[in-house]
C-alpha cells in the first residue's frame, strides 16, 4: 500500500456538495462522543464508515465536524512518507499516546516493503483464482491485444485472461483505498480500444462507480478485503483487530469469490 492512502481524496473539492453528508456528519458526532478516548484517522473512518456513505463524504463530513470544534485534528509525517491526519473527542485532553500508538502501526504496514508485497500478493492470488477457474492468461501488464494497441497513455492492465472466446483485461488493486477514478475510466478505455472486457480485482469500489462499469459491460470482482501475504497474518490481524479495518491473509481467494465471477461469465455466452 503506498502512502497516498493517507492524503487527501484529490477529487473531493470537484464534487457537488451530497444531501447525505448531514446524516454522515450526526452520525460521526455521535460516533466520538461514543468513543471519547480514542484517536482515530481519517482515511479509517472513510473506510469503516463506507457501507453507509462513500469516501469522501465521511471526509468532507469530518473535515466540517473540526471546523465546528466537536472533534479535534492533528496532522503528522509519517515515516514511511507522506501524512496521516489524527482526530478524537474535543474532551479527549491527553491523547498523544494512544495517538503515538495508532500512528506506529500505520507506519508498521506502510512500509515500502509491505506496501510492495500487498501489491505482488493481489496479483499473484488473482492470478491464481482465474487460472484455477480455467482462464487462460493471454498477456501480463499489458498494453496490446492482438493488432490492437493503447498509445495513449503509458497505462497497462495488469493480465488478459481469455475463456470460451471471451477476454477480459483484468485490473487488480489490492489496496484499502478506491482506485484512482482517473485510472479507473482509463483503464475501461483501454478494453474498449482492445476490443476486450474489463474487469476490477478490486477490495472495493464506490456503488455509482460499480453501476457505471456494469453500463459499460465490465464486472467488478469486489474482493472486501485487503490482501496480506501469509507470513504477513500476524500483522493483518493487528491492523484488524486494532484499527478496525478490513484486512485478511488468505492463501487463496474464496472460491465464492470466483463463482461470482464465473456466473456472471457464463451467462455472457
Amino acid at each position: 500500500m503506498s502512502n497516498e492512502d493517507f492524503v487527501d481524496h484529490p477529487e473531493i473539492e470537484r464534487r457537488e456538495p451530497d444531501a447525505r453528508e448531514d446524516q454522515a456528519r450526526e452520525a460521526l458526532e455521535g460516533f466520538f462522543e461514543q468513543h471519547r478516548q480514542s484517536v482515530f484517522f481519517s482515511r479509517q473512518l472513510e473506510i469503516r464508515n463506507e457501507g453507509d456513505w462513500y469516501h469522501w463524504i465521511t471526509n468532507r463530513a469530518l473535515r466540517e465536524l473540526v471546523a465546528r470544534g466537536s472533534i479535534r485534528a492533528e496532522t503528522r509525517q509519517l515515516q514511511t512518507g507522506g501524512s496521516i491526519h489524527l482526530m478524537w473527542h474535543r474532551s479527549f485532553r491527553y491523547y498523544r499516546r494512544d495517538a503515538t500508538k495508532v500512528v506506529r502501526l500505520v507506519e508498521e504496514y506502510s512500509d515500502p516493503n509491505i506496501g510492495g508485497s500487498l501489491g505482488l500478493q493481489g496479483e499473484a492470488l488473482v492470478l491464481e483464482g482465474f487460472a484455477r477457474s480455467q482462464f487462460v492468461m493471454r498477456n501480463r501488464d499489458a498494453r496490446s491485444y492482438g493488432e490492437q494497441s493503447w498509445i495513449e497513455t503509458e497505462h497497462d492492465l495488469d493480465f488478459i485472461f481469455e475463456r470460451d472466446n471471451r477476454v477480459y483485461g483484468v485490473e487488480v488493486k489490492n489496496t484499502l483505498r478506491y482506485i484512482d477514478y482517473t485510472e479507473f475510466r482509463t483503464k475501461i478505455n483501454m478494453c474498449q480500444a482492445l476490443g476486450i472486457t474489463p474487469v476490477f480485482a478490486v477490495r472495493m469500489l464506490p456503488k455509482s462507480w460499480i453501476h457505471e462499469l456494469n453500463t459499460l459491460g465490465g464486472f467488478a470482482l469486489i474482493l472486501k478485503y485487503q490482501l496480506y501475504p501469509w507470513a504477513h497474518r500476524d500483522l493483518a490481524r493487528r491492523v484488524r483487530t486494532e484499527l478496525g479495518l478490513p484486512v485478511d491473509a488468505p492463501r487463496v481467494l474464496e472460491d465464492g469469490t470466483m463463482a461470482r465471477f464465473l456466473r456472471w461469465h457464463q451467462r455472457q455466452l
